[in-house]
Order: C-alpha cells, then structure tokens, then sequence
C-alpha cells in the first residue's frame, strides 16, 4: 500500500477509545504509570539504552495501531502507555541531557501543542475525539497525544522543583485545576472539544505527582515504595481496567 492511499484511509468509525469513566481511569493510570517505569528502567539499567530500546518498541506500539483496521482495544491502549512512558522520557531528557530549564521546556512542548492543533484544525476542520475516521486525522490525533505527555510531565516537574510545591502539594493543586474544565463546560463556558484536550492536558502531570509521591525517597518528599513497585502495581491496574472495557465493548458489537 503506498503512503499516499495509506494517509487517505477512512474508518467506519473513530478508532480512539470512547470517552467515558473507564477512559479517563486508564488515562489517569498510564500517566501515573509512564512516570514510575522511566524512573525506574533509568535508573535501575544505562540510561542511554533505555531511551533507545523504549523508542523501538514506542515505534512498534504506534505503528500497530495506525495500521489496525479499526479501534481495537488491546492496541490502542498498548500505544498510549508506551506514550506515556516514552513522553517522559523526551521530558527527562530536555532537562537531564541537555540541561534544558523546566519552565523553558513547558514553554516549548506548550508551543509545540499549539502548532499541532492549529495545523489540525486548519487541515481537518476539527479536534473531536469522535471524528478521528481516517489515517490523517490519527496522525494529528497522536502527535497531540506525545506532545500532552512531554507537557504534562514537564508541566509536573515545573511545580514540584522550580516553584518548589513538592509532590503532594502538586497532587493537590493539580487535583483542583484538572475540575476546572468540566466546570467551565457545565456552566457553558467552554467547549466539549475544549473541555476534552484541558482535561486530557492535566491529566499528565497529575498522574505523574502521584506517582512521585508513591515512588520517591523520604528525602525528596516522597513515601518510598519504589518506583518499580508504583509502576508494576499501575500496569496490573491497567490491564484490568483495559479487560474490563473490552469485555464491555465486545458485548456492544453485534453478533
């Protein structure tokens, strides 16, 4: 199939998962989850193969589901906890390896984010979860998707280390903003669309305080249960929860 027909496909449907409470549980989980797991795999193994062997299987996981036929489950959840895990790693190493200052990378991913929903409001005509029916619009939809998580983690860091909040005062701070849209969409002052990519925004850097306050030292503020423990907890809960909603969605389709 040449690239050309392969960027025109269209879907009978949206292949990202539907919104709803078991979305934004798994959401909430894999950030929380991708934070643990690059803690632990670069500290624990040499950094630099680390970021090289995640990227391969990234590659792997976001190829399996641009080239899936429709919305499937296991691959779509597969490709967005190796965002998550791959999205803090690129935070990581902005600030890390190439000693990039936290507030300079916010600014960064926030402008980058800026430009991929320009460009794909203008290309597409619309950000909706919903309407992403063809090979296009998913490319849009995922390079949001990667940019969210290097936001929300930059995000994260910015509060805990440069304005010095800590992890628990970040979970609680990012626990109230996250409300925020929801309650701008109630009263009718902000977009379903909107709503959507704030939350999905804040969900980053909320997932990922937790899962420093879980996993760090007494030293840094955190309750040390280990980054690897936090993070093979987390993944069982996904899995259950990504069972659950297949389960349910299997029992949806018609027979």
């Amino acid at each position: 199939m040449s690239k050309v027909r392969w960027t025109r496909r269209r879907f009978r449907a949206s292949k990202v998962a539907p919104v709803d409470a078991t979305f934004w549980t798994a959401k909430l989980l894999s950030t929380a989850m991708g934070e643990s797991t690059s803690d632990y795999l670069v500290h624990r193994f040499n950094p630099e193969l680390v970021v090289l062997a995640v990227a391969v299987v990234f590659v792997v996981a976001l190829a399996n589901q641009l080239y899936a036929p429709r919305f499937l489950v296991g691959a779509y959840w597969w490709a967005v906890v190796m965002v998550g895990v791959f999205g803090t790693m690129c935070a990581d190493v902005a600030h890390v390896a190439l000693h990039v200052p936290y507030d300079v990378s916010t600014a960064a991913f926030a402008l980058t984010l800026g430009v991929v929903f320009y460009s794909w409001q203008r290309v597409e005509g619309t950000l909706a979860m919903s309407a992403v029916s063809t090979s296009r619009r998913e490319l849009f939809y995922w390079a949001a998707v990667v940019t969210t998580f290097a936001l929300g983690t930059a995000v994260g860091d910015l509060t805990a280390y440069s304005v010095g909040l800590g992890y628990l005062r970040s979970v609680a701070l990012f626990a109230v903003v996250i409300t925020l849209p929801t309650l701008l969409y109630w009263s009718g002052r902000l977009g379903a669309v909107a709503c959507f990519w704030s939350t999905y925004v804040l969900t980053r850097p909320l997932g990922a305080s937790v899962a420093d306050y879980l996993g760090k030292s007494h030293a840094v503020g955190g309750l040390n249960l280990g980054a690897g423990e936090v993070a093979f907890v987390l993944t069982l809960a996904i899995v259950v929860v990504v069972a659950l909603q297949s389960r349910r969605l299997s029992r949806r389709r018609p027979t």
